[in-house]
């Protein structure tokens, strides 16, 4: 429990409220009062009411049996869209990237042990699963995650290796948090991260780091292609310096506008 909960500041009720809305999912666009309850932990009657009052300020619609998120849900996260900058900036040089390399670019920040895409542009679609803003994945096995991953402080990395759930989600994930610990150590020297059809089979990822004015990593960029593309290191040496020279005007624009 953290200080705030501890020193009565936590607002328990809030958390109940977005944990029924995170209960809803690209798998799972719509849910019976019953299985909300399943998924958040909160008893009948809680979900009930938390969804009843989402459904009254007009977040969530019902038939009376099933409920869904409504387009307004669409508030709640464009107040940190529309205050963030670097989808704005990025989106002219990714566009110019996927015109270039005619293969899709997307960029993300670290929301805990995930990486949350904040901006997209693609081309043919490579993954069995869509992308879009918002769309999250877990870190470890993402070029981009492993770059964001690869700058955190060196506490802070202790505690994810030490608790995340790395599972395998092909055969070629890595899975053992030492070797993973090597791999982002290799990562944070060389400045970018390659990765080979961990996430899915058959996609390769390349990553490179946004870095913002203190010289801190502040999110990643990635281009993605089809493993059928050419080898490993056709595919690296085709890919990677356009990858990072986007990067690098991607943070000459954050800068200018930040002096601005």
């Amino acid at each position: 429990m953290t200080d705030a909960a501890r020193s009565g500041e936590f607002v328990q009720s809030l958390e109940r409220g977005l944990a029924v809305i995170r209960a809803f999912d690209a798998e799972h666009p719509q849910l019976t009062l019953s299985e909300v309850a399943r998924a958040t932990g909160l008893t009948r009657a809680a979900a009930r009411r938390f969804l009843l009052t989402l459904v009254e300020l007009g977040y969530v619609h019902t038939d009376g049996r099933l409920f869904a998120l409504r387009p307004r849900i669409l508030d709640l996260g464009y107040a940190y869209l529309s205050s963030l900058s670097l989808p704005e900036v990025a989106q002219p040089h990714m566009e110019a990237l996927v015109a270039q390399v005619h293969e899709s670019c997307s960029v993300s920040v670290l929301d805990g042990d995930e990486v949350v895409y904040v901006a997209r542009v693609p081309t043919k679609r490579i993954m069995t699963v869509g992308i879009s803003v918002g769309t999250r994945f877990p870190a470890y096995a993402t070029s981009m995650g492993r770059v964001l991953l690869a700058a955190q402080p060196a506490d802070w990395l202790d505690d994810y290796l030490a608790t995340a759930q790395l599972r395998q989600l092909t055969r070629r994930t890595i899975t053992d948090p030492a070797k993973l610990r090597t791999t982002l150590n290799r990562i944070a020297g060389q400045g970018y991260a390659i990765v080979d059809q961990e996430l899915e089979e058959g996609l390769r990822s390349l990553a490179a780091p946004i870095h913002g004015d203190d010289g801190a990593v502040i999110a990643a960029v990635n281009v993605s292609a089809h493993a059928s593309r050419g080898t490993f290191d056709a595919i690296r040496r085709e890919l990677l310096p356009p990858l990072l020279a986007t990067a690098r005007r991607i943070e000459e624009d954050l800068a200018a506008g930040s002096r601005r």
